[in-house]
Order: structure tokens, then sequence, then C-alpha cells
């Protein structure tokens, strides 16, 4: 299959989805989350793959965002849209039936953060930086980044990080348990390709069920995923949101009203 925003290559037992938008620090539009939802399915087709890596290309960034120039002139029909293909695409790499592992090497924001954390496993270069700094847009994660954020390193944590907009390094986020390990960046896809190698080792149907199974321990929040589809959506309809996004594309400071 060709691919106009990703890249694949299969190395031994792995599936490497690369992003290619350098330029863009890798944002993720609507097209890239598409192939990436497509290359998995490609991944859990293929009896040769045990296990699928996804990384960013160069060394700056993982996935720096959503791009935001896409989505700024949103309605709230559109933004709801645009919410829930992500969540399907994520929810697909979240219930694959063969690991997935993000390889981090730079910049996970947004819903680069968000796709990380629809992963397995996330490993994590030194000069990784993990966040989710929607409200300084006016707006609220979309794909699923208040569900699995909270799942991942608890609800004051995540919290922190949502409120407030702030980023962490590799090792806070290795320290907080939302990332597996942290490896230096010549390793980090050779560490990745290791372990599916070793998943590949034990019985596959095995592995496919204990994915499932905790999936399964996590579905309590099921209504939390929608109710972030239908919020994410109706902030397109706010001047928040559209005095955020212009702030950001007009690179300034965003000047928000108080809560009346």
């Amino acid at each position: 299959m060709n691919f106009q925003n990703i890249s694949t290559e299969q190395k031994g037992n792995s599936l490497i989805i690369t992003i290619q938008r350098p330029d863009k620090l890798n944002a993720l539009n609507k097209l890239t989350l598409a192939e990436i939802g497509q290359a998995v399915k490609l991944g859990n087709d293929n009896p040769e793959v045990y296990g699928m890596i996804i990384t960013g290309c160069g060394e700056k960034a993982f996935a720096a965002g959503a791009d935001i120039s896409e989505f700024a002139n949103f309605n709230v029909v559109e933004g709801t849209e645009l919410s829930a293909h992500g969540h399907g695409v994520y929810n697909s790499i979240e219930h694959s039936k063969k690991v997935v592992i993000a390889a981090v090497n730079g910049f996970a924001l947004g819903g680069g953060c968000e796709l990380a954390m629809a992963c397995h496993l996330r490993l994590a270069s030194p000069n990784a930086k993990f966040g989710q700094p929607e409200v300084n847009l006016g707006v609220i994660p979309g794909y699923a980044g208040t569900q699995r954020l909270v799942q991942l390193v608890g609800k004051g944590k995540a919290l922190e990080l949502l409120l407030t907009g702030d980023a962490i390094n590799a090792e806070e986020a290795h320290r907080l348990g939302l990332v597996n390990h942290v490896v230096e960046m010549p390793e980090l896809l050779e560490k990745c390709m290791a372990i599916v190698d070793k998943v590949a080792a034990k019985g596959p149907i095995s592995v496919s069920k204990c994915i499932e199974l905790v999936n399964k321990h996590l579905e309590s929040s099921k209504p939390g995923f929608q109710q972030e589809i239908e919020e994410f959506g109706i902030m397109f309809g706010t001047e928040e949101f559209k005095e955020g996004t212009t702030a950001f594309l007009e690179k300034r400071k965003a000047s928000f009203k108080p809560l009346q």
C-alpha cells in the first residue's frame, strides 16, 4: 500500500510505522491518522508480523500534536467528527491483537501524546517531551487524552498536566509510569524490536488475550471516552476556541475571558 504521510518497513518480526512529516514536526492531520490506522491493520493481517512500532521521522518529534491549521475553522459538527475519527484510529491501536509499541523520539504533545498512550508500551529517547497543551488553545484533548492519561499516571498528576498544559521530560514520564523505558536515541528502535522479538516467542493467542483482558479491565471508562468526543466538538463553537487557535496561528499569547 502506498502512503503519503507515513512509511512502513518490516524488519524481522516488527512492522515499523514512521510518521513522515518532519517539516511539520510530524503533526497529525486527518490523512496521517487514517494512514496509521491502515498500517496497523496491515500489521494485524500479516502473519509474518508479531508487533508494530510507531515512531516519527527525525530526532525532534514523535508527533508534536494535531495539525491545528487543518481544524482552526471547524464548526461543532466538524470538531465532533474529527474527535470521533481520532478515537476510532487510536482505539484500533489499543485493541490491536498484536503488540504496538511507541518509540517516542522527541516531542509527543497533544494528539502525539495521545497516540503514544494508545500504544501498549512506550519507549522514549532522553529528549522526549510529553504533554497535553490543549488548554492553551481553548480546547480539550480530543483523542482520549482525558481518559488514558488518568489510567496511566493517576488522577492528580493527570489533572495537573491537563489543567496547566505543562510538558514533562522522559525521566519524569518514566517515573510516573507513562514510559516503560528510556533508551538512548541510537538504540531506541533496536530496543523496541527486541521487545517484539521476545513477545514473538510467546503463544500468539495468549498475547492477544492478555491485551484483550487488560483492555477489558479499563472498559468502565467507556462513557468518558464518548463524552470527550462530544465535549471536544462543543468547544469548537466557543469564543475561547476561536481565540486560542487564532492566537496560536498568529504566534501570540491567547487572551481568554474569565468564566461567567
